[in-house]
Formats: structure tokens, sequence, C-alpha cells
């Protein structure tokens, strides 16, 4: 049973609404029409092509052109939002003051105080707030997080990641805004904390004043630091993260289905010797390559199936509030670094 807008009233299913259904939305539709415990009541989109479209894929979906109406709904008990940017903030609000759960695509929001209004009004009223990190629930990443957390990659000296392909511009946000949300999570989600320091570069290359390139620094705490490469306009897709640690190097490729994690046995750390010129010694560590078996699983599947047991357990997601305002706060940073050609700003001092 599952706790429904009135916290008295249970439900045998999650009642969810989907709004926005563009390129990503209507794989929202086609996952919530297929996990156990959600019932998609509705779709609500200001296209009347997108809604054609929903009615020929899904016909028993009622279909929406306006948000009040579904927001009233006692049918219904959660909303998930991929429509830009821009009106997230607007959606999910109105959303959780009508006692909605609402998962929301990311990036959370425009700003960092969005964002933690969000979260705060999400906790007050015991309603499940989630962003739409997909990659934490990919099972290459959860096997890489298992890695970690067990000490196998010994100190974490530096990670890296590239994403890039050409095409699927955004215009509501530049490059940064667009694919960077991705590698954050995925950082801050390996380390267990946010960076302290950012230092970013972007480049401007197409008619548009966004950013189509970026390369953007993390400082984190413990001395761990970060890279990430991201582009629109790079004719070589990419989708690869590195770990390098004092014990091992592994890496995560999103784009070969048959090794996605490899975990390299080798390493280097200083020991506690010194030779007879007073330097400390270097322990090299020189071992195989090992590729893991990584199950199969679609993540967008695994987040969604997550969302629904959250709002029924009362338990906090992965990528939940917290999370995804940690990555605007950051990002933030980010954009005040690109303005200054890539002078260092400390996270939580960009305004």
């Amino acid at each position: 049973m599952v706790a429904g807008n009135d916290s008295n009233r249970l439900v045998d299913e999650v009642g969810v609404v989907l709004i926005g259904a563009g390129y990503w939305g209507v794989n929202y539709a086609r996952v919530l029409n297929e996990i156990p415990g959600a019932r998609l009541v509705s779709v609500v989109d200001s296209s009347e092509e997108r809604l054609r479209e929903v009615a020929r894929r899904f016909p028993r979906i009622r279909l929406e052109r306006g948000i009040d109406r579904v927001l009233g709904d006692r049918e219904v008990n959660a909303v998930v939002i991929a429509t830009p940017t821009a009106t997230h903030f607007d959606i999910a609000r109105s959303a959780l003051r009508a006692g909605k759960h609402v998962l929301i695509e990311k990036p959370m929001t425009g700003t960092f105080s969005e964002a933690r209004e969000l979260t705060g009004t999400a906790n007050s009223n015991r309603l499940t707030i989630m962003v739409g990190h997909t990659f934490l629930y990919n099972q290459g990443v959860m096997a890489v997080k298992r890695f970690i957390d067990e000490g196998q990659l010994g100190s974490i000296y530096y990670l890296h990641s590239t994403r890039t392909h050409l095409g699927l511009i955004r215009r509501d946000v530049d490059v940064a805004w667009d694919l960077a949300p991705h590698d954050i999570s995925i950082f801050n989600h390996f380390l267990s904390s946010t960076p302290v320091w950012v230092s970013a570069t972007s480049g401007s290359y197409l008619k548009d004043s966004r950013a189509d390139v970026a390369f953007i620094s993390l400082g984190y705490p413990g001395g761990a630091i970060a890279n990430i490469h991201v582009s629109w306009i790079d004719s070589n897709k990419v989708r690869q993260v590195t770990v390098v640690g004092s014990r091992q190097r592994i890496v995560f490729d999103d784009l070969n289905p048959m090794e996605p994690v490899r975990v390299f046995e080798t390493g280097a750390a200083v020991t506690g010797d010194v030779d007879s010129y007073g330097e400390f010694k270097l322990s090299l560590r020189d071992g195989s390559i090992i590729s893991p078996k990584i199950p199969t699983a679609e993540p967008l599947k695994t987040q969604c199936r997550e969302f629904i047991e959250c709002i029924a357990t009362g338990k906090q997601p992965a990528s939940g509030g917290v999370e995804g305002s940690n990555v605007i706060q950051t990002l933030e940073a980010v954009t005040q670094s690109l303005r200054t050609s890539g002078c260092p700003v400390r996270v939580g001092e960009s305004g």
C-alpha cells in the first residue's frame, strides 16, 4: 500500500502524471507504463503534435494541455517533470503544494535558491522529491561505487570524464548545464562529498551564444580533483568516466556494452620509507585487467522504480533534493568561473 495525497488515505498503486512529452518525456511514459506499482494517469504538454504522438503510442492515457486539473486530481499521487529547465521550479512548487511527490529531470532548477526551496517544501510536507540523475542508476556506475566503497581503489587521486557528441543541442541551457550534471552527480556520488572549488572554461563556436564545449575542473575535500570535458560539437561520441586511485584505476565506458567497467590493478603510492637522499620511495602496483560482469538493466527504469519505492516506504532516493541542489550549487559556480575566463570560484560563494 502507498500513501496518497491525503496521509490518511492509502492506494494500491501510485498514480503518476507526466508533464512534458518531448524526446525524453516519451521515454518516461514508456517506463511508467511498464513498472509495477505505478499507473500513468495522464500526460500534459502544450504541443498538440506531441500529444498526438502520445495518443498513438499510449491510447489509454488521458491527455491534457495544462497542469491545473491534474494537480487537483485525487487519482494523482506523483508528478514527473520533463520540461525545459526554466519551467521546473514553478511546476514542481505547484505540484508539491498540491501534495504530490515529484521527480524532476536534471538540471533540477535554474538556481540553487530554487532547488533549496523545493527540497525544503518537500521535506516539510513529507513528500518525496527526486532528480533525474539517471546515471546514478546505471549498473556500471553502481558497480564502480561498490569498488570505491569497498576500498579496492585505495585513496582516490583524481577523476576524469568525457561526454561528447555531435548534435542534440539544447536551446534552454548551455552545454555545461546540459551535460555536466551527469558527471558532477556521478563524482559527488563516488566521493560522497561535494566540490569545494571549481574552475571552468568554454567556447561558443556555433551561432548560438550559449557555450557548446566546456572544460571543468573540480576540487573536492581531502585533495581529490576531477575534470569534466563536455561538448555538443565533437564528432567522436564518448561517455566515459575514469577514477584513479593509489591501488587501482577503474574505467566506466557507457558505450561499451561488452565491457562497461574495466578495473586496472595498477597504482602508485608513497611509502613511509626514505632513501639515502631523504626522499620518500614509491610503491608501484602492477596487476591484471578485470572486466567484472555487469547486470543488464535500463537506468531510467531503475530510477523510476526507486521513485515509486521511495513514495511507498518513505526512504530517501540516491538522487534526492539535497543531491540535486548540490549539483545546481556547483553549476552556479561553474557559470561564475566561465564569466571570469576560468578563475577559481568557491562553491557556495558564486553569487
